[in-house]
């Protein structure tokens, strides 16, 4: 029986599972969201939620928790200085998981995994035509 058993296991073995969390977070550190399937993102939930309580201690240990963990220095410099500052007070909750619906090739549930402070950024607008170059 699988009583109080959390590890989603993904259908890896442990060293490549703990990569491809790693690889989720950091992912979600460096664009503010990432798109994956449903069940990676409630995988990679915790250990964004859990980097992010550790970057908000800010400490030098806490720092080499996380270095640890994710294995990108320059991933959790920003996480420390970017991330942890802009969830301010909030005691939990740093994260959400928007559902997309399912991928088109092979029906797996897709999602979006973003912090719960992300704004996406506005899409670019196309420079205008002026009159004379839609006449000719």
């Amino acid at each position: 029986m699988r009583h109080r058993k959390k590890t989603i296991k993904l259908g890896r073995v442990a060293a490549h599972r703990d990569a491809l969390l790693s690889a989720l977070v950091c992912h979600l550190i460096e664009r503010g969201r990432v798109r994956t399937t449903l069940v990676k993102a409630k995988a990679a939930r915790p250990l964004a939620e859990r980097m992010v309580t550790l970057a908000r201690t800010g400490t030098v240990a806490a720092r080499r928790l996380a270095i640890r963990r994710l294995r990108h220095a320059d991933r959790v410099r920003r996480l420390f200085t970017e991330i942890a500052p802009a969830v301010g007070d909030r005691q939990g909750g740093y994260t959400r998981i928007l559902h997309l619906g399912r991928r088109g090739g092979d029906g797996a549930e897709m999602a979006l995994l973003e912090w719960t402070h992300y704004t996406p950024p506005a899409p670019r607008k196309r420079p205008e035509k002026k009159a004379e170059e839609t006449k000719k």
